[in-house]
């Protein structure tokens, strides 16, 4: 196969990767989009965490709240965990690295905060041990996961929402969860602001 259709392949797969989200999981986005701004509305902050490319994901979703997305706004509460180096290679060292993300939840989180669970496998530890975190705190999980969810999709409980993208490949996972993460900051800054 040529280079030329090698990359054709890629887009092929990730626009039909991207139409089978948008089916199945366009309704659970907004209701996640809800729950995110009702804790925002409510003085409360969003916690972002993953490891790799989802930690990136993390800190790109804090970085839209924080600055702006596509309309000037006040800056919003998001805060990515996997940010401070100091605390995760303590937490890392001193203890162990499944409780790099639950350690700053225990001691950031508030009861009605949201935490943004990425894990494009769904059985990340320590994105699980912060969901568990997250419980104990009586936050909202809203988890960005993939294939079949993994063993994320069986911690989520009452108001938590789970965009499991459904794909195999990691990388067409992570594709969709950036555009997940696109759509919950236009549909914030939506209900905040209106349309342009």
């Amino acid at each position: 196969m040529e280079l030329t259709e090698r990359v054709q392949t890629h887009f092929v797969e990730s626009i039909a990767v991207k139409q089978l989200a948008m089916d199945i999981l366009a309704p659970q986005v907004a209701i996640a989009a809800e729950r995110m701004l009702a804790c925002l509305m409510n003085e409360g902050k969003i916690l972002a965490c993953g490891n790799g490319g989802s930690a990136a994901d993390a800190q790109h979703f804090a970085a839209e709240m924080v600055g702006r997305f596509e309309q000037e706004r006040p800056g919003l509460a998001a805060l990515s965990l996997s940010t401070d180096t100091s605390a995760l290679t303590a937490i890392g060292n001193d203890y162990n690295f499944d409780l790099v993300f639950s350690k700053q939840v225990s001691a950031l989180g508030q009861s009605g905060d949201v935490l943004l669970a990425i894990s494009t496998s769904g059985n990340s530890a320590n994105v699980i041990e912060a969901i568990h975190a997250a419980h104990e705190r009586q936050m909202t999980v809203i988890a960005l996961t993939g294939r079949d969810g993994g063993k994320i999709q069986h911690l989520l409980q009452g108001d938590d929402v789970n965009l499991c993208v459904p794909a195999q490949r990691t990388a067409r996972i992570q594709e969709v969860h950036i555009l997940l993460i696109h759509a919950l900051c236009d549909c914030i800054d939506y209900m905040l602001l209106g349309s342009e």
